[in-house]
């Protein structure tokens, strides 16, 4: 005999699960509707809280509430019952009484399951323990719950269940929630203080014919009426600076970005940055920016300067430190090295500290794999590092007194870089030979490496752009910062991950 459709669908679910969706056909055979459209509540269980929280135990106000959220902790006893929910504020008890309901309705309500969300209406009170509470006096069901929150979520095991099924990690990790709001608030508060300042906020393509602003590996996919080629952007660099040849002079965007690389605690290949650029200003004044601009986001998101991360302390107040790349290398890797040196010794000091040297590495690329290997990781209090290798900066200005290095930083904090900035690089001749280098970089393997000269762009800086300094922050690592989050998916709502497997 074939199996009715509704049988085949639960045949293989739980048994916890077949209960709930037989209580769920029952609310249907009743005539009630288990997925309501709507609800009008008038509280939110935070605001309760705060104007009722002050009465004594014992004590039942007049004054009726009508509030909505998930069950979260049922307790029955007999005629009278306790249960717990939840919303986007906080959690509350409902006290449940045959009096208070009739015996049908209460009946009714301790049917309910974990998870299941409910409109409640009722007049408040403090038992004599002291827990504020609502007395229900009427309720509805807004949405049955079909498949039971798990009972043992948090630790290691279940960190992979908890990316993948975030919004049950939202539901009972409180930890979860408050990080993604904290970087609700983070962002909020870098458009505050940039709008204030007269920054316009812009928009630019995530589509690119070319891929640019970054040495990165893009995603590519294909624009069928076009009959061409389209990369998703690894940074908006290049498009924010035509706006300030446009005449635009102060633009930011908070943008999405997109690399094709690897997974790990501190790379997704979808990741949130914020890009500033500010004509008439260079790299010194970015640094000013961006220093004023992270203080202020980081009061405003969780009210301190002097914060903890993985138990070590991080004080983002008074002034930050700044050294150059050399200067660095010296006091953190104990080590001096300099341009002055032949490219045959900077090689072997580099194969000396264990890093595999490649052929047509210049002394810039390699005096900055030192950097990396020896000091970054050290630098956990906020360091400006400044005068990055020319070689590995074809978007910023060399300095006038040194044709080896930029006027460049990058700020590192807890081991992370977390921004990075220029005077940005005005001449459209440099910045053509700079492209042509950068593409001939593929010859040698370089994934990274632009496909092709963007001539559009040097074509704009041929119309002339202003003295300009850009700058770039990492909002999912900065986030990762504020909250104390060591690793970036914490703090993406959705991190990418590998697909699931089945038995």
């Amino acid at each position: 005999m074939k199996k009715e459709p509704e049988l085949q669908a639960i045949e293989n679910i739980s048994e916890v699960m077949k209960i709930r969706r037989r209580k769920l056909e029952k609310i249907k055979a009743s005539g009630e509707n288990p997925f309501k459209s709507k609800f009008a509540r008038t509280n939110l269980i935070e605001d309760v809280i705060h104007k009722f929280g002050s009465i004594e135990p014992g004590e039942q106000t007049g004054e009726a509430v009508t509030v909505a959220g998930r069950i979260m902790i049922i307790r029955r006893h007999g005629k009278a019952s306790f249960m717990v929910i939840k919303d986007r504020t906080g959690s509350i008890q409902l006290f449940l009484s045959v009096s208070g309901l009739g015996e049908e309705r209460y009946k009714e309500f301790l049917d309910y399951d974990i998870g299941d969300i409910v409109g409640i209406t009722g007049k408040m009170f403090k038992t004599r323990r002291g827990e504020l509470s609502i007395d229900v006096e009427s309720y509805t069901l807004l949405t049955k719950s079909l498949r039971p929150l798990p009972e043992k979520w948090h630790g290691l095991k279940d960190v992979e269940t908890r990316y993948r099924q975030r919004y049950v990690d939202l539901i009972i990790n409180p930890r979860a929630r408050e990080t993604l709001l904290t970087r609700t608030k983070t962002v909020k508060a870098i458009r505050e203080w940039l709008d204030n300042h007269n920054f316009t906020e812009v928009e630019t393509p995530m589509l690119q014919a070319i891929a640019g602003g970054a040495a990165a590996k893009p995603f590519v996919t294909h624009h069928e009426a076009l009959g061409i080629d389209l990369y998703l952007r690894i940074a908006p660099e290049l498009y924010l600076k035509r706006l300030i040849v446009g005449d635009l002079e102060r633009v930011y965007e908070v943008n999405r970005n997109f690399r094709n690389e690897g997974l790990s605690v501190r790379h997704n290949p979808e990741f949130t940055m914020l890009e500033v650029y500010q004509a008439y200003a260079d790299y010194k004044d970015m640094m000013d920016l961006c220093e004023e601009l992270i203080k202020y986001a980081a009061m405003e998101a969780v009210g301190s300067l002097k914060l903890t991360y993985q138990e070590q302390p991080v004080d983002l107040s008074g002034e930050w430190q700044r050294l150059t790349m050399i200067e660095s290398i010296e006091k953190y890797g104990e080590l001096r090295v300099s341009f002055d040196q032949s490219l045959v010794e900077l090689r072997d000091i580099a194969k000396e500290h264990g890093i595999e040297v490649e052929e047509h590495w210049g002394k810039g690329k390699l005096i900055n794999e030192l950097f990396e290997k020896l000091v970054e990781g050290k630098l956990w209090q906020p360091t400006f590092i400044t005068d990055y290798p020319t070689e590995i900066s074809p978007l910023a200005k060399t300095k006038p007194d040194d044709p080896n290095v930029t006027e460049r930083f990058e700020l590192i904090i807890i081991g992370l870089e977390v921004g990075t900035a220029f005077s940005e690089l005005t001449d459209p001749i440099d910045q053509l030979a700079r492209f042509e280098a950068q593409v001939k970089l593929r010859e040698y393997g370089d994934e990274e490496a632009p496909r092709q000269v963007d001539e559009d762009y040097v074509r704009a800086l041929e119309y002339g752009m202003p003295p300009t300094g850009g700058l770039g922050i990492g909002i999912d690592r900065l986030v990762m910062l504020l909250t104390d989050n060591y690793s970036i998916r914490e703090v993406i709502s959705f991190p990418h991950m590998r697909p699931e497997t089945r038995d």
